[in-house]
């Protein structure tokens, strides 16, 4: 029985629960477009969303909701593959304020928490005490606790410790109508036990009295068996388990509001055995048989998902397996033994942490590779993550493989070998009625598939909107019959997310494709990886949110500053690719690229470009901005900002005589105030010092009078960045030192006023960009293939990805980009003997996020050690990223980023560390907040270096 539709609209419906709750109702086109969407196919569109502050207000909100005749969706972290995240009604986000970790104890191993709370922070108050929550999904840096009960999630260690559903003690849920049950073992709650449902056929206790032999023999015995409900938990043999029994029911029996889950010990040490195969079913099939020495994971994956197999051993496919011990020494000699048993073609163990994360990211970012074929074509869920017995999964994948051969398709398998649990992205073509109908025939076909190995279409992520249509084929009409029933029981009015298992949608309905243009958008940009079309380049986002992070893993990565620094969803990289998707569909956001809602969330991206490389898909939503505000102001005034900052080359130039006079000014507070307020700049920053001489003149009087050049391959082109040239024309001289101690001599390239367009594309004004750019390769002077050393990494990052992207139909747009070379990787690449000078000091400071995210940084880091510089740089952004620290309304989230990582690195660091920052924004965020003089690395080389010998006065 489904929910009646909304009879009073969604205004009255708003200010119904508005009335009600203490926490925030969002009715209006953002917060319905961010929420149209999981990490699935599917797309509904809600009516609103509402964030609870509390259990009385879940309870309050399904009893307005049904009062009203609306259906509800409970949402975690949004990350569902299968479209049970996704619905008509109101979505209740679970994760702003429901999010506490309530009790932990660690005498009885077990945790109380709220739904909304994040499994990694779960699991990092539980390492202090030797513990952890055994389920640990890929997206365990923010999956929720109550999206892991939804859905029953397990994980890559389940083959140590089970599914959720083995872990959950006991669980407080508000049904429909607004009531709460505490549910666990041993008994049924009496509204449960009634009369109940619309036939008034009985509650509970006579769902299981009436069926026990189904129930007994209806469901398949496999470790993975997800799918549909677990009616076999509340057999008499089983305990009469209703918290078990509730796990795996995406949201359509009650909303959950507490929890209590269990915790096991964590291994004090782990190695990790990485086993190499010939082919993918050798892999299969080997897997069980390690499984009797008691692994805590045997994960599987094949050649065609890794890109970049470094590190791994010989083969065409691989088997991580995890053991651990209470010592490295015990670990590894449990690793060891597993690797005696196996009949690998290669193999590694691997001991050391950071090798160990190295190779678990290829596995975790699989969920976000996998969307990608080796071609570029695009793949998807919809059939994600079935389950057989293990001892059938090799057989069963070379069915699978030859049953997408017959239907056209392609796929890459991996997942959960030693249960038996495969994950694949299937490259379905959703655009059109026949990719449509064929995926329809090849789920079908599949699911028959899967039942004749005697497994489950779910091994992990549910049923949701892909699957639940195909329960009959695995359970029969009677099994699926029963849980019509229990749904009922549980949620007479059918108002929890309808669609959903019982009752369900038809797999093929609800696709996010449908409602995209059909032709490509008339764009700036090329989008090379994506064929030119922008819709394509929007559809790389697939939900995974690698991006809604909340706190900054270790390491170098750096998306996403803005989610991290206000915790909406609009701020992170997924939620501005939805907003972009429903800008493109038209439906929920209306006005196109004159869309308020996108131009307000895409306002706090810092375009740091760390999705570029950090997003497992490669979402670019800098890009994605310069495009948007392109089009946003085509024909109307700009923000002030846009023209003081983003025309910055323009006005350096004429004000180079004059920088004692403004720098003079820049020091009368008043005058400063108002310049800064017409220039849409925030009141709280300090307008740089401007030098009283460029670089480039520098240069030019150094090298006048000097010999003529006799050997060209000790030439070196040095790009004159704007920063470095007007603004830190101290870095450009240090480079110069470090390259002539090097044997180079060092030119600038032909013609005047050459710029990389870089402030016109951080702002949108991309026809100036392109107009820049044609400028400078009409005057550059350079030799296609001759390296150009680039200082500042942002300037670079420009040339080597934008240059092209603006101009794919200018041949020297492409090879100026192949040129780029940053100073590091110039010494290592064409100056591999030169020894720079020892420094042996540590370092601290922040690597360029356009540095990490387009350049990389390996030949800097090589330098550094050749230079005996030690220690880790910061990753993440500093917050000031170009032009956006110093924009107006900015000052807050710029702050933010910085005190993230940034600021407590360089707080934190030893008298005697040297300061490390390549940006000149990173530079100047450390000095306008953290007072302190950071320095580019050429700075700390040329500092190094024997003095120079006396030269002209000038000079």
């Amino acid at each position: 029985m489904a929910a009646a539709q909304n009879p009073t609209g969604p205004a009255e419906l708003a200010q119904a629960l508005r009335a009600a709750l203490r926490g925030e109702v969002e009715f209006d086109s953002t917060a319905r477009a961010l929420t149209t969407m999981d990490a699935s196919n599917h797309r509904r569109v809600p009516l609103g969303v509402v964030r609870p502050r509390d259990a009385d207000d879940v309870a309050a909100a399904l009893a307005v909701c049904r009062a009203h005749g609306v259906p509800v969706v409970p949402r975690g972290g949004g990350t569902s593959i299968a479209g049970q995240a996704t619905g008509f009604g109101v979505v209740f986000d679970l994760t702003r304020h429901l999010d506490r970790l309530v009790d932990l104890d660690p005498a009885t191993r077990t945790a109380v928490v709220q739904p909304g709370l994040v499994l990694d922070a779960l699991r990092s108050a539980a390492a202090p005490h030797g513990l952890t929550f055994g389920p640990d999904p890929s997206t365990h840096s923010r999956c929720t606790l109550g999206g892991m009960i939804g859905n029953n999630s397990c994980g890559a260690h389940s083959v140590a410790w089970g599914t959720t559903a083995d872990q959950v003690r006991e669980l407080t849920v508000a049904r429909y109508g607004g009531d709460t049950l505490r549910v666990g073992r041993g008994t049924i709650p009496a509204p449960l036990d009634g009369p109940g449902g619309p036939g008034g056929r009985g509650g509970l206790s006579a769902l299981v009295r009436e069926n026990l032999a189904l129930l007994r023999t209806g469901y398949p015995e496999l470790p993975r068996r997800i799918s549909g409900y677990a009616l076999d938990a509340l057999l008499p043999e089983r305990g009469t388990d209703l918290a078990r029994a509730f796990c795996g029911s995406e949201g359509t029996l009650g909303v959950v509001t507490e929890a209590t889950v269990r915790l096991v010990e964590a291994p004090a040490a782990r190695a990790l055995t990485v086993l190499g195969y010939p082919d993918e079913s050798a892999a299969a099939e080997a897997a069980p048989g390690l499984l009797p020495h008691h692994p805590l994971t045997v994960e599987g994956m094949a050649a065609d998902l890794v890109r970049e197999p470094a590190g791994l051993p010989r083969g065409a496919a691989w088997l991580f397996v995890e053991t651990g011990g209470a010592t490295p020494a015990e670990a590894r000699a449990h690793a060891e033994r597993v690797l005696r048993a196996a009949d690998a073609l290669d193999a590694a163990v691997v001991t050391d942490p950071a090798a160990q994360r190295a190779l678990w990211r290829i596995r975790e970012r699989a969920a976000g590779t996998a969307t990608r074929m080796p071609d570029g074509t695009e793949a998807w869920p919809g059939w994600e993550d079935c389950a057989v017995p293990p001892a059938r999964l090799g057989p069963y994948l070379r069915d699978f493989r030859a049953l997408l051969t017959d239907h056209g398709l392609r796929g890459t398998p991996y997942g959960h070998f030693g249960e038996g649990c495969v994950h694949v992205r299937i490259d379905f073509d959703l655009l059109d009625a026949e990719g449509v109908a064929r995926y329809r025939r090849f789920s079908e076909e599949a699911a028959e598939l899967v039942v004749a190995h005697g497994g489950s279409l779910s091994g992990e992520h549910g049923d949701g909107l892909a699957r639940a249509e195909l329960l009959p084929r695995m359970y029969g009409d009677e099994l699926v019959a029963l849980f019509t029933r229990f749904k009922d029981i549980w949620d007479p009015d059918g108002g929890l997310n309808p669609g959903v298992l019982a009752r369900p949608a038809r797999l093929d309905e609800h696709l996010r494709f449908d409602v995209l243009p059909r032709r490509p958008v008339d764009v700036a940009f090329g989008y090379p990886h994506d064929g030119g079309d922008f819709s394509a380049a929007v559809r790389r986002c697939v939900g995974v949110a690698a991006c809604r992070t909340p706190v900054r893993a270790p390491g170098p990565g750096v998306m996403c500053p803005s989610f991290r620094a206000t915790g909406e969803e609009a701020h992170s990289t997924r939620g501005r690719a939805r907003l972009l998707h429903e800008m493109l569909a038209g439906e929920v956001i209306t006005d196109g690229w004159r869309s308020t809602e996108v131009r307000d969330a895409l306002d706090l991206c810092l375009s740091c470009k760390g999705c570029r490389s950090d997003c497992p898909v490669g979402v670019d939503m800098a890009t994605y901005k310069a495009e948007f505000l392109h089009h946003h102001y085509r024909g109307r005034l700009r923000p002030a900002a846009h023209y003081a900052m983003g025309g910055l080359p323009r006005w350096l130039r004429p004000a180079v005589p004059l920088a004692p006079v403004l720098n003079a000014l820049a020091r009368l507070r008043p005058l400063a105030a108002l310049a800064k307020r017409l220039a849409g700049i925030a009141p709280e920053r300090t307008v740089p010092v401007l030098p009283r001489r460029t670089f480039t003149h520098w240069l030019a009087r150094r090298r006048g009078g000097e010999p003529e050049i006799l050997s060209s391959d000790r030439v070196v082109t040095l790009w004159p960045d704007t920063f470095t040239n007007h603004l830190s024309p101290e870095v450009g001289r240090a480079a110069v030192r470090v390259l002539e101690a090097a044997g180079r001599t060092v030119l600038l390239p032909g013609g005047r006023g050459l710029c990389c367009g870089l402030t016109y594309v951080s702002t949108g004004r991309l026809d100036r960009a392109r107009a820049v750019m044609r400028r400078t390769l009409d005057r550059m002077g350079a030799t296609p293939g001759d390296p150009l050393v680039v200082l500042e990494p942002s300037c670079a990052a420009t040339l080597r990805t934008d240059l092209p992207e603006l101009l794919p139909d200018d041949p020297r747009a492409a090879e100026l980009a192949a040129s780029v070379r940053t100073l590091a990787q110039y010494l290592e690449e064409y100056a591999p003997d030169w020894q720079p000078p020892r420094l042996d000091r540590p370092v601290a400071g922040q690597t360029h996020c356009h540095q990490h995210a387009v350049l990389g940084e390996a030949a800097e880091r090589r330098l550094r050690e050749r230079a005996g510089l030690t220690g880790e740089l910061s990753g993440g952004c500093c917050g000031l990223a170009g032009n956006f620290g110093f924009e107006r309304g900015h000052w807050d989230v710029s702050v933010a980023c910085a005190e993230e990582t940034l600021l407590p690195s360089v707080r934190a660091a030893k008298p005697g560390t040297a300061l490390l920052a390549d940006g000149f924004s990173c530079r100047t965020q450390l000095a306008q907040l953290g007072h302190v003089r950071a320095r580019h690395l050429a700075e700390l080389l040329a500092q190094a270096l024997p003095p120079e010998s006396p030269r002209r006065p000038g000079s």
